[in-house]
């Protein structure tokens, strides 16, 4: 971004620029300079010479074969002398660096070079050879970007559908490319018996459909062989017709388990639920459908039905749909992500009050470098809230990543400090976090140094001060009895309960005694929900927790 390139030749000095030792000594700050013409007074190549050689990089030595030339250009060296150079410059060894330094400067006064000229230039080249890259792999690397950054552009489609593709054995690859997805506007639609292929195929003009393949457990020859008998036969009416037409020695139970955890069988007419109860029915009644098949092969003179297994029927009941955790956990557990929705909607409306903004709201603007002097970022105090997705450990820190749907942030603590929290931070939990937001320019992104941390219930408790019940239009003495059963064990807390009425003709707020404050934890808020639905009740916060 900053360097903003307009030439493949940027593209090459990008390739080679991007690496730990060129971000770490202020090299690309001055490469991003000289380009924009932001130095003080016209680019120094150094010797006059040395212009064609130093032009592409703005004067900057950047690759190992610019050490080779200034050797040959100025010093007289053959190639294969300056070859010679541009090892013992990588290798650094003291002995040989001094026999090269002489062969240099004399070459170099030899054909007209200042003595401290060349010495100076020599000083240069030793210096950036610790930083110099090979320009031919640059300029391969540089030409597969291009060309990845090209179809990705043009065929944002086919191109990340191809990339899901050849990572789809490995999770977290699969994991953090559908993120990338929905951030340029991708739809990734779910595994369907019915529509999906082995590997990622594209289903519209910008949508993905999941492959099958791509879900745990679920074989690659178990694939092939549904989407042959698919494509042969038709679609999949029920789950009775997946199992009565597959191959039951490889489509076993845990792959039709599999299948309709992670919402591979929705297509077949009937929620998740019912779909898991029946399973047993229905291969069963695949079993009977082998049997009744062999029985009819052996009716040599075909007095049997000409299609034994047409007459089992297959019957199931109806069972209520999971709820979304059970989903959504089922699709994490199968395809290592949440697919159909995820785990932070239910409390982003609820935290909403208390945190400084969603991660892509506190992170969405890139601060600016101070000319010569890259980012001076000292960090800024943000509460941010979200879904632990992935908790490590890198260079004696303890790192996690937030996830909130509108982005994720990497945030990271000292040890001792992760030992303080370390019961709240796991995988999959809710948290609030306190800390300071900076830049990382090696990495251009933003990292967050965590100090405070709390889980749901916490901020619920310091932090909500009113929960507002809307009273349903026709109640009955069971509702009222079934309210205070469920708010009586939760007294005793600072929130206060609100009961807000809108009728046709009346409009009223009731606020109880302080009796019956309550704690808001969340086994209130899932039983309220039960009882008045998600849009039945919400809770009201104090200002945020770094206002």
């Amino acid at each position: 971004r900053r360097l903003q390139p307009d030439c493949f030749e940027d593209i090459v000095a990008l390739v080679a620029l991007f690496r730990p030792g060129p971000l770490q000594s202020g090299m690309v700050d001055d490469f991003i300079a000289r380009k924009h013409g932001k130095t003080t007074g016209p680019i120094d190549y150094l010797h006059p010479d040395l212009k064609p050689v130093l032009a592409p990089t703005y004067g900057v030595i950047l690759y190992q074969e610019q050490v080779m030339q200034i050797a040959q250009v100025l010093a007289g060296y053959t190639l294969g002398g300056a070859d010679l150079l541009r090892r013992a410059m990588g290798k650094k060894k003291p002995e040989e660096m001094a026999k090269q330094r002489s062969v240099f400067i004399e070459g170099a006064t030899k054909r007209g070079v200042d003595h401290d000229t060349a010495a100076h230039i020599f000083d240069l080249m030793e210096k950036f050879a610790g930083y110099g890259f090979n320009k031919s792999h640059s300029a391969a690397y540089a030409l597969l970007s291009y060309q990845t950054a090209w179809l990705k552009a043009h065929y944002p489609a086919a191109f990340m559908s191809a990339v899901l593709s050849s990572d789809m054995d490995k999770t977290e690859k699969v994991v953090a490319l559908k993120y990338e997805c929905d951030q340029i506007g991708l739809t990734v639609e779910p595994p369907d018996v019915n529509q999906s292929q082995y590997m990622f195929t594209v289903s519209g003009e910008r949508r993905i459909r999941y492959g099958l393949g791509a879900i745990k457990g679920v074989g690659q020859a178990v694939v092939e062989s549904l989407v042959a008998e698919r494509e042969a036969n038709g679609p999949y009416r029920d789950l009775a017709d997946l199992c009565r037409r597959s191959d039951m020695t490889r489509m076993n139970r845990r792959v039709l388990e599999a299948l309709i955890r992670s919402g591979a069988a929705d297509s077949l007419g009937a929620n998740r639920a019912t779909l898991m109860h029946s399973l047993p029915a229905a291969m069963q009644l695949a079993d009977q459908t082998i049997r009744a098949r062999v029985v009819g092969q052996d009716d040599l003179f075909g007095l049997l039905d000409p299609d034994p297994a047409a007459a089992i029927s297959f019957e199931t009941e109806a069972l209520p749909e999971w709820s979304r955790r059970v989903r959504l956990e089922g699709e994490r557990d199968t395809l290592g992500l949440y697919l159909t929705g995820h785990p932070f909607e239910e409390f982003e409306a609820e935290v909403r009050p208390i945190v400084s903004g969603s991660i892509a709201d506190v992170t969405g603007d890139r601060p600016t470098p101070a000319p010569n002097e890259g980012f001076r970022f000292q960090g800024k105090p943000v509460t941010i809230a979200g879904m632990v997705f992935d908790v490590g450990k890198r260079g004696g820190r303890v790192i996690f990543t937030l996830d909130d749907r509108s982005a994720r942030l990497e945030a990271s603590m000292f040890e001792e400090t992760w030992q303080q929290y370390r019961s709240l931070i796991a995988k999959s939990a809710i948290l609030i976090v306190e800390g300071s937001l900076r830049f990382d320019e090696y990495i251009e992104g933003w990292r967050l140094n965590a100090k405070r941390v709390f889980d749901i219930d916490h901020a619920r408790e310091q932090h909500a001060r009113r929960l507002i019940i809307r009273w349903p239009e026709n109640v009955d003495r069971q509702f009222v009895k079934t309210l205070e059963a469920t708010l009586r064990p939760h007294r005793g807390g600072r929130c206060a309960v609100a009961i807000r009425y809108r009728g046709k003709d009346a409009r009223a707020d009731l606020v109880l005694s302080e009796e019956w404050c309550v704690r808001p934890t969340r086994e209130l808020t899932e039983k309220l929900a039960q009882l008045c639905g998600n849009d039945g009740f919400r809770l009201m916060y104090a200002p945020r927790l770094d206002a």
